[in-house]
């Protein structure tokens, strides 16, 4: 009986975690205003991350995927910013939240602030 030399072909890995917009290291404050149960509370945060889309925070609180939150932090070296964004992914106690609409100034001045930082992933 002959021996048979089958390969296989490789499998070609897929990155699960594919991203839109490069991500880049944070490092400031964050002021998270949620709902929770009939007041809403101000979480005290630090940004662990940034994107053009969005922020990841690392928070110390019980806040679920889905919810809206009002987001206040300040770039290093601009003015304060305030937006709303919603929470779209949670592991542990880093949160990510995607922002739900940026003026077009804000747009443009996350951009030129990301510009000048190394992407982590």
């Amino acid at each position: 009986m002959p021996a048979t030399n089958s390969k296989t072909a490789p499998i070609k890995q897929t990155d699960r975690r594919h991203r839109r917009h490069p991500r880049y290291l944070g490092g400031f404050g964050v002021v998270v205003t949620v709902l929770l149960g009939n007041h809403y509370e101000k979480l005290e945060g630090n940004c662990k991350d940034l994107s053009e889309a969005g922020i990841g925070i690392l928070l110390a609180a019980e806040v679920n995927v889905g919810e809206v939150a009002g987001l206040s932090f300040t770039l290093p070296g601009a003015t304060p910013w305030e937006v709303r964004a919603v929470l779209r992914f949670r592991r542990g106690y880093h949160y990510g939240f995607e922002f739900l609409s940026l003026a077009a100034e804000q747009q443009q001045s996350l951009k030129e602030y990301l510009k000048r930082l190394s992407p982590i992933d």
